[in-house]
């Protein structure tokens, strides 16, 4: 079986500029080693998805993902969304 490289995407949506959220940082093995770590430092939530990181890494920077991914984009950022409101929940404890 042959081990794939690792791979990292990086999204970023502003309801206000855009309408649709867009590619903000993209690749494989090492590069996606320094993705992972820059959002690690900055404390940017991160989700593991190898199939929907295969297809955003197709898209070229600062283009807006396509129609045919809002969805799994969207269950994403609504998870992102939940975990966030729990950690303030519990730094407000």
């Amino acid at each position: 079986m042959m081990n794939q490289r690792k791979q990292a995407v990086a999204l970023k949506y502003d309801v206000k500029k855009n309408g649709a959220p867009q590619v903000t940082a993209s690749g494989k093995g090492k590069i996606a080693d320094n993705i992972i770590a820059k959002a690690t430092e900055n404390n940017v939530p991160i989700v593991e998805d190898a199939s929907l990181a295969s297809l955003l890494g197709e898209l070229n920077i600062n283009e807006a993902i396509p129609t045919e991914l809002y969805q799994a984009v969207a269950e994403v950022f609504a998870f992102i969304y939940q975990v966030d409101e729990r950690m303030s929940e519990m730094t407000e404890k």
